[in-house]
């Protein structure tokens, strides 16, 4: 993985010491709330319903183990021992006081992390796919490219200002785990005769005004990529809307001009931008890419793991749902699930965090990533080592067997936390957990994806999820809508929405009779609930879910 060089650790050091006087004249009441509002974003600080809320960035999603326990030490030294992990693979501390955000920025400094640009109109924290380097189907790693991203657009003295935020996702597989059709700008390595490339989507986003991004340039050579990048910014930093926030988005310029238009500036635009770049962005990938080497695999026997197997039950079912497939042989790729029945999805403690770290250190290569599942993966660990890791999993609640299944939701904070939330989140994503967790039916469903917001800003992946719920407020009442359908693949689409939504007291009946309609329709126990979904069409499970009502709850709505 990348290290810092000495000029990355002078510029964060001195990027904290600036912010630490900020903080200074904040408390002093030298700057106001209002004042100190766009020097606090720019170091990832928010001030949320509660407390302040700093999002610590973990580029691409890759850690080691002396980082993920830095981040156990600050939860417990600054926060209230745990953190939350969130879709943008990034940790965020919910109640840090606002004295000691300097000295938590201190100490991740040491850790080689910072906090810088996960906030603000800016080119947010690059993320990746979270089997990177490892994945059996994987063209090439994503995360040089995703860290040479990350080295150009920090404190890029053009993007510091963009109309609005910017995120980026770098896939190397052609089953894409990084949501990419999600984003305002999207790289899918791809290759063709022999020569690495990318396919560079452009005009993706969830929130209020949902949109599947669209292809700007389905090869552009490595030795054009960073030009390339330069010029789609640059291109909507001049066109994209200032007037009006919700309308702000590169997605929604893209609709206002066309994808073809776009294109057409992002060439004229490439043709400048690309005479600038004299090479040196090619040497720096280059040096970027030496770091990145996979670790030295071995050839161990695989008998341990084939006598757990057989022999144990548990760790069968776990490894069943929770391992993927290498590209190494005898390897596996171990997914830690942070959703045990009834959990906050997301959430750490200090205790797990170090738990983790040591797995990584003694089995895995020293080698972590954080999934946009709010999930933490060890990407590198041997087949045999595999019931010593479950075993140490299992003690500290780390072992849940339910990766991809329905109690695996991906939920924002929403109103237990969010300022800008409408409803609750995470109580719904605990009591759909708990009640499928009771009713013992989740392998027998199979793949499942809930995704869960608490507003129209989508943190939580609604419009993608198998299942969305949408949490609003009605009249003082929180409202649940529910869409169906929507898929976060290469394959993305957004989901349809249902009818009218549910009050929270309803919504995990109602996801009861969802599932139903789908046990009861589906061709096969091997049909998913997606391509049940697909196949049936939305009438089935509108009548599952409303009846007789439906006209009534019409009307109301």
């Amino acid at each position: 993985m990348y290290s810092y060089s000495d000029f990355d650790a002078a510029f964060v050091a001195t990027r904290n010491r600036q912010f630490r006087a900020q903080v200074e004249r904040r408390i002093s009441g030298a700057l106001t709330e209002d004042e100190f509002k766009p020097l606090r974003l720019m170091n990832g600080l928010y001030l949320q319903l509660h407390a302040y809320m700093l999002r610590v960035a973990i580029p691409y999603g890759t850690l080691n183990s002396a980082q993920m326990r830095q981040l156990a030490y600050i939860a417990e030294r600054w926060d209230k021992g745990y953190g939350h992990f969130t879709t943008r693979q990034n940790i965020q501390y919910n109640w840090p006081q606002l004295r000691d955000v300097p000295d938590m920025l201190d100490a991740l400094a040491e850790v080689q992390m910072h906090a810088i640009q996960t906030s603000g109109n800016t080119i947010r924290n690059v993320t990746a796919d979270h089997f990177a380097g490892a994945a059996a189907d994987e063209i090439a790693d994503p995360r040089p490219v995703a860290e040479l991203l990350r080295q150009w657009s920090t404190d890029h003295p053009e993007f510091q200002f963009l109309p609005r935020k910017f995120k980026v996702a770098v896939t190397g597989s052609p089953n894409d785990r990084a949501v990419t059709a999600a984003h305002d700008l999207a790289l899918r390595i791809v290759e063709r005769n022999g020569e690495i490339g990318y396919a560079v989507l452009i005009g993706g986003g969830l929130g209020r005004t949902p949109m599947i991004g669209k292809i700007v340039n389905d090869f552009v050579p490595q030795a054009d990529l960073l030009p390339y990048v330069e010029a789609v910014v640059s291109v909507w930093n001049l066109l994209g809307r200032r007037d009006n926030k919700f309308k702000s988005r590169i997605k929604i310029t893209v609709h206002e001009h066309g994808i073809d238009q776009i294109r057409a500036l992002v060439e004229a635009r490439f043709a400048e931008t690309r005479a600038a770049f004299t090479g040196a962005d090619l040497a720096l990938f280059d040096a970027i890419q030496a770091q990145f080497a996979p670790p030295a695999f071995a050839h161990r026997p695989l008998g341990a793991f084939e006598r757990a197997y057989n022999a144990d039950p548990v760790f069968r079912s776990w490894a069943d749902t929770n391992l993927a497939e290498h590209r190494a042989p005898g390897y596996a790729i171990a997914q830690i699930s942070l959703k045990a029945h009834g959990a906050t999805p997301g959430d750490a403690s200090a205790d797990q965090m170090r738990v983790i770290a040591d797995i990584a250190e003694t089995f895995g290569h020293d080698e972590l990533r954080i999934s946009h599942e709010q999930n933490v993966i060890l990407p590198h660990v041997h087949k045999a080592d595999l019931p010593e890791i479950h075993a140490r999993l299992k003690a500290h609640g780390l072992a849940t067997a339910n990766i991809g299944r329905i109690s695996d939701i991906i939920a924002c904070p929403g109103m237990d936390y969010c300022a800008l939330a409408t409803a609750r989140s995470i109580p719904i994503a605990q009591e759909i957990a708990t009640r499928f967790d009771q009713l013992k039916i989740e392998n027998d469903i199979g793949e499942l994806r809930i995704k869960i917001s608490g507003c129209i800003n989508a943190c939580g992946h609604h419009h993608v999820g198998h299942i969305g719920i949408l949490g609003l407020d009605r009249a003082g009442v929180e409202n649940y809508q529910i869409t169906l359908g929507g898929d976060h693949t290469e394959n993305a689409a957004l989901g349809d929405r249902t009818g009218p939504g549910f009050p929270a007291e309803e919504i995990v009946p109602a996801i009861e009779r969802i599932v139903q309609a789908y046990l009861d329709n589906r061709e096969s126990r091997e049909e998913s609930f997606l391509h049940c979904y697909r196949r049936i069409g939305m009438a089935p499970f509108k009548e599952a879910l409303y009846g007789d009502k439906q006209d009534k709850r019409s009307e109301a709505a």
